[in-house]
């Protein structure tokens, strides 16, 4: 594996409100160098939380997506507050999206998306026990909240409006998950 490129210099070059745009003067192990620009999210990351009813079914949102200008079936998710700890923040993005709280919160993978110009990291979560408990949260609407039967599962990847990569990451860790658990 080759040297990492040496960081000769970081500017800070604009902050839109949700990302921090940095610039990076590199220069790799060859002798080249380039100018790197890549988007800072938030240093604590997010939470994309997989809530499991029961046995047989699992909850899904749809919500407005302003960078795709439609509305996007996915799982819960949103961002890790400064002190918050992992499970906290899937916890009360759980109870202000769907209206449940959860006794049981399994981190089970951290992912990137575009790592190749996005520092950001978000944990995917499985939350099981669930009990009502609704928080208010920051959506601009209500959140339609649709169950989704696990036996029906493959045909969520059919949908036209199931594209976000991180919900997709999460539906194929968390099946395997639980048909590792339903053959143990």
């Amino acid at each position: 594996m080759p040297n990492k490129p040496i960081i000769r210099s970081r500017r800070f070059f604009k902050d839109t409100g949700i990302f921090r745009i940095e610039e990076m003067d590199l220069e790799f192990a060859n002798g080249e160098t380039r100018v790197y620009q890549r988007l800072l999210g938030s240093p604590q990351g997010a939470v994309l939380v997989v809530p499991l009813l029961d046995d047989e079914t699992l909850l899904l949102i749809r919500e407005y997506t302003a960078g795709m200008d439609r509305y996007e079936l996915g799982f819960v998710k949103g961002r890790i507050e400064p002190g918050e700890s992992l499970p906290d923040a899937a916890n009360r993005e759980l109870q202000e999206e769907v209206g449940y709280a959860a006794r049981q919160l399994e981190p089970v993978r951290t992912v990137t998306v575009a790592p190749g110009y996005l520092l950001h990291h978000t944990h995917i979560v499985l939350a099981r026990n669930l009990y009502p408990n609704r928080l208010p949260g920051d959506e601009p609407e209500p959140i339609e909240v649709i169950p989704w039967k696990l036996d029906n599962l493959n045909s969520l990847l059919q949908r036209d409006d199931f594209t976000e990569s991180r919900s997709i990451a999460a539906f194929y860790l968390i099946r395997e998950l639980l048909a590792r658990e339903n053959y143990t």
